[in-house]
């Protein structure tokens, strides 16, 4: 990562941790799921109101790391008015570009803000941490009836 890209991730990760997006509970929710991550502590909510098949409202409640809490902010503010069919699409654009070698640029055009995160990769430890969100937002979407982990 050059380091134009690096001072923007580190700028990104701290803005969104300082004050994240659509932090806090959403009392109508039609959607929600938890996630915990055992190695580093972080757990997160995630709730959301569906109507049909748009996610209309999503927001989430948590503590963890600056990494995790700014996933879930980003993630939150991109969700915010996609079908179900573009969340899953995202969903899985978001977990290859975090989960890709080093050496395979990512694609700026197709990942927009999220592109910042690819950041991760240099820390493979941290990969879970902004995963984490990721995979609750999927259960809960999913109407899963189980604690996400990391693990």
């Amino acid at each position: 990562m050059d380091n134009d890209l690096r001072e923007l991730y580190q700028q990104v990760i701290l803005d969104h941790n300082k004050d994240p997006k659509n932090f806090g509970k959403l009392e109508k929710c039609n959607h929600d799921s938890e996630g915990y991550n055992p190695l580093c502590g972080d757990r997160i909510h995630v709730y959301l109101q569906v109507e049909d098949g748009v996610i209309k409202d999503i927001r989430f409640e948590g503590s963890g790391c600056a990494i995790s809490k700014a996933s879930a902010s980003m993630m939150t503010t991109l969700l915010k008015g996609k079908t179900l069919e573009e969340a899953e699409k995202l969903f899985a654009e978001f977990q290859q570009m975090i989960t890709s070698d080093l050496s395979k640029p990512v694609d700026l055009s197709k990942m927009g803000k999220l592109a910042v995160l690819a950041g991760v990769r240099e820390f493979p430890s941290r990969i879970k941490c902004a995963g984490l969100p990721w995979h609750t937002v999927k259960a809960a979407l999913e109407d899963k009836d189980r604690v996400v982990s990391t693990e």
